[in-house]
């Protein structure tokens, strides 16, 4: 085993810990496959839908239309519209980021990331722009990644934002490669200029957008109470991650793993380690298949929950608490098992409360309550 993995076997799974499990109330339902949920003003919240939609839910719960001013997406698959955050400035400019499978010639698809403003009647986008695009684009409905964190450092805005990027299955050898941005985090600014500290700028044989590579198909990621970058990412059959992407390191996919292949051949070397390649923090085997993550920064679920961290399973339909101590995670509590969805998203609001969405034809908008 590598340094700093604690195998997921040797995790204790408890039902909620010492402390009572939350209660569950549901804010919203009737939502169609929701991917992300981001908080607007006045207890309002922004909702992804997968085939291609956003809504605002009204704090009460009801359901906005959809926005229109969306651009065209390649719907299908694990394809559409994928993660949306609102600016940390957005009382002041209402500018939004998304992330979403975008259509290419020949039916060919690849993650974009674009930003605009949510008109002041809650109903449009204007001033649409796409800030990034995925090179290549490829003839797959897998794995496009596509988590959005908006970097900070020294707990201020940057000015710039994470991106997570899938492999697309089909291509997963060019996670290992810098000319391409398949298997990658990017970091790129709110305008889409690629900024000049990233790792690999000046490099001939590299884009410059990369922040990291090795990646297979990263579904979750948060800032770290400290402004680190934390991320999920599905393994094959087994190896699921959690990572903490740096500048420039690689992460190992598809070299080394604690998966195997679908048809339980050796991933790559089938190794799940090699020298020059970052072990994740932890792993899961069997696969969860983790999605969104969140820090816990509020005490409203008492002091032993406090910088707990949350992934939700799509998989196994829970929510995952996860104590951590020394930067290692040294138990692991399962929540919401009775629910029967698929916890798709997990996020922190401004009351200091967990929200949870789940990822099923008939989908809701959760709050946990203490």
């Amino acid at each position: 085993m590598r340094a700093g993995v604690i195998a997921a076997l040797a995790v204790p799974w408890l039902a909620g810990g010492a402390q009572a499990a939350p209660r569950v109330e549901t804010v919203a339902g009737g939502l169609e496959h929701p991917w992300a949920v981001a908080f607007l003003p006045a207890g309002r919240f922004l909702v992804s839908e997968r085939p291609g939609r956003l809504r605002v839910i009204e704090a009460d719960g009801r359901l906005g239309a959809p926005l229109q001013g969306l651009p065209p997406m390649a719907a299908g698959g694990q394809g559409g519209m994928l993660d949306v955050v609102t600016d940390s400035d957005f009382e002041r400019n209402r500018t939004i980021y998304f992330c979403y499978s975008e259509p290419g010639p020949g039916g060919s698809n690849g993650t974009a990331l674009a930003r605009a403003r949510l008109g002041a009647d809650l109903k449009e986008l204007e001033a649409l722009q796409v800030i990034f695009r995925q090179h290549p684009k490829v003839a797959s409905r897998l794995h496009f990644g596509c988590r959005i964190v908006e970097r900070r450092v020294d707990g201020k805005p940057d000015g710039t934002l994470w991106l997570t990027l899938g492999e697309r299955f089909s291509r997963r050898d060019a996670a290992q490669q810098l000319d391409n941005h398949l298997g990658k985090i990017v970091r790129v600014g709110k305008d889409g200029q690629v900024p000049a500290d990233n790792p690999f700028v000046g490099r001939a044989d590299a884009l410059p957008e990369i922040w990291s590579l090795g990646h297979r198909n990263g579904q979750g990621a948060t800032l770290a109470p400290d402004g680190a970058l934390w991320m999920t990412e599905h393994g094959p059959m087994g190896g699921d991650e959690i990572n903490l992407p740096e500048p420039g390191r690689n992460y190992g996919w598809p070299v080394v793993s604690f998966g195997v292949n679908y048809d339980g051949s050796p991933v790559g070397t089938g190794a799940s380690g090699q020298p020059g390649m970052a072990a994740p923090l932890h792993h899961w085997t069997p696969s969860i298949a983790p999605s969104g993550l969140a820090f816990l920064a509020s005490d409203r679920y008492g002091p032993a929950w406090r910088d707990n961290l949350f992934v939700g399973s799509l998989k196994f339909q829970y929510l995952a608490r996860l104590e951590l101590r020394d930067g290692r995670v040294v138990a692991e509590h399962r929540l919401l098992e009775d629910l029967g969805q698929r916890i798709r998203d997990v996020r922190l609001g401004p009351d200091g409360l967990l929200y949870v969405v789940t990822d099923n034809a008939d989908g809701r908008l959760l709050r946990l309550l203490p």
